[in-house]
């Protein structure tokens, strides 16, 4: 593949669907609203890696609390735009968080299979409680139900890329999120 300049990949998607500073604005306000529910908790921040780290680093950013991070890496994609349905690890958190307020940060929730598997996975190390962030909910691709605690936006059935999201490993810093063009991802 032919390396292109980020510019150029603004040219792969068929609209941009968030801008930067309407992300940045409803990250601040998420922020805000953790800060608030967990006021007087020690929290501890998990990033679901990759997607999630551009999100999770300026959502913690905007947590004016003290806290703890960890990051995880959880796969149930083999380079495709289909979730296979198998979930597995490929890094698991480096501290207990037995006893402890866990807030799973993620970038996106479609099928819901994956947070379902974490949320079962941490029921199991007996956390104090379990919250979900997600930067982007797209209900219309769910097979389990799984409402996430925290949304940042709700989005319709569209393959996003951008702000950490990706396609083949693609796009991840692209500071706004687009819609990628069908035939990018169907070839």
């Amino acid at each position: 593949m032919i390396q292109k300049d980020v510019s150029a990949l603004y040219g792969d998607l068929s609209g941009i669907l968030l801008s930067r500073d309407v992300i940045a604005n409803r990250v601040a306000e998420l922020g805000k609203t953790i800060t608030h529910d967990f006021s007087g908790h020690e929290l501890v921040c998990i990033c679901i890696l990759k997607g999630a780290a551009t999100f999770f680093v300026d959502l913690i950013r905007n947590i004016d609390l003290p806290l703890h991070v960890d990051y995880m890496a959880i796969s149930s994609y083999e380079r495709g735009t289909q979730s296979t349905g198998r979930v597995r690890f490929v890094k698991d958190l480096d501290h207990d968080v037995g006893g402890r307020d866990v807030l799973l940060i993620e970038d996106i929730i479609d099928s819901g299979l994956t947070l379902s598997f974490l949320r079962d996975h941490f029921a199991t190390l007996q956390s104090r409680s379990l919250s979900i962030c997600t930067l982007l909910d797209k209900p219309a691709r769910r097979k389990i139900q799984l409402t996430p605690d925290y949304v940042g936006f709700t989005i319709d059935d569209h393959f996003v890329v951008g702000y950490g999201l990706d396609y083949a490993e693609t796009y991840r810093n692209l500071p706004d999120i687009g819609v990628l063009r069908p035939d990018i991802y169907r070839n």
